[in-house]
């Protein structure tokens, strides 16, 4: 079975363990380059020692290369402010593009959620780490009933934080924001991003808050553990830290829905997460970059499935 030819942009941590696992486990993706900008890079290094065709020069340099025409797929994990140059020039030399920056060109995909949905489109946004992590929790609740409100916090070692995740802290929560209410279904949404100086570092952690217009717990509660089985096929390590919480918030002594000026009863829901990564080049603890390439490959593989049904 012949494999479809991909490139990845960023040869940072999350383009090279995404590199990784394409090369490892991937059984219809082939690494066609790894490219980047700095020549002394590490990520860079293990592509030229694995055999995979590398540029210093970015995109540009990825154009030059011999095998360009054949790549199909090109993953973006750059930055915000890189990746909306890189889209136009992609798009127009009739690149899939599957972007792993908070850029938001293309629609907001999570795979559980949303992934066929946005398989014709030519640029494919992944949210950011957060929104992998705590977006299908919110989708979970929506699907059961009415959310008018539902916030998140998701906490990573400051460690796995690397220059383009730093340097895009706002784009992080503009763009997990505007997904929780996209994507997750709910009515309004906050992301909080904590970068958790702690030393051992700590795994990464998400905390979801939904206000749901609903009592029935045990439908919430089977929908919740449905999709948390669904992220498990692609991220074994994701996984509910304790029992999910509820709280009553009656008729008659309602809450105010943050930023407005609304009062709202129903159940509140409070799950807490965390992601262990698959250390395929990181360490266990940078689950949040282990989710956002996992949930890459498995848009990218799903593409490929599609097209090869002759969808």
């Amino acid at each position: 079975m012949s494999r479809t030819k991909v490139a990845i942009i960023g040869s940072g941590n999350i383009g090279t363990d995404l590199m990784i696992k394409v090369m490892r486990h991937s059984k219809v993706l082939e690494m066609g380059a790894l490219i980047g900008v700095d020549p002394a890079s590490d990520g860079l290094a293990r592509a030229r020692r694995l055999g995979v065709a590398t540029s210093a020069e970015g995109i540009e340099g990825l154009r030059r290369l011999p095998d360009y025409g054949a790549i199909e797929i090109v993953f973006d994990a750059t930055s915000a402010s890189a990746h909306q140059r890189h889209a136009e020039i992609l798009a127009r030399d009739g690149k899939q593009a599957i972007d792993l920056t908070p850029a938001a060109v293309g629609p907001h995909v999570v795979p559980p959620v949303n992934l066929d949905e946005h398989l014709g489109s030519g640029n494919i946004n992944m949210v950011t780490c957060g929104g992998q992590a705590t977006i299908p929790i919110v989708a979970a609740v929506s699907s059961v009933a009415p959310v008018p409100y539902a916030e998140i916090v998701a906490s990573v070692s400051s460690k796995s934080a690397g220059p383009g995740t730093r340097a895009n802290i706002d784009e992080f929560t503009e763009t997990t924001s505007e997904a929780i209410r996209t994507v997750g279904g709910a009515a309004r949404g906050k992301a909080i991003i904590v970068l958790n100086p702690a030393d051992p570092p700590i795994i990464m952690r998400d905390t979801v808050y939904c206000l749901a217009e609903t009592d029935d717990r045990e439908a919430i509660r089977r929908s919740i553990l449905e999709m948390v089985r669904r992220v498990q096929e692609y991220v074994p390590g994701y996984r509910l830290k304790q029992e999910i919480q509820f709280e009553d918030i009656p008729h008659n002594n309602p809450i105010r829905v943050s930023g407005t000026t609304e009062l709202k009863s129903g159940t509140k829901v409070t799950v807490f997460l965390e992601v262990e990564g698959a250390a395929h080049y990181l360490p266990a603890y940078a689950g949040n970059l282990d989710i956002m390439t996992a949930a890459a490959m498995r848009a990218a593989e799903r593409l490929v499935e599609l097209r090869g049904q002759g969808a």
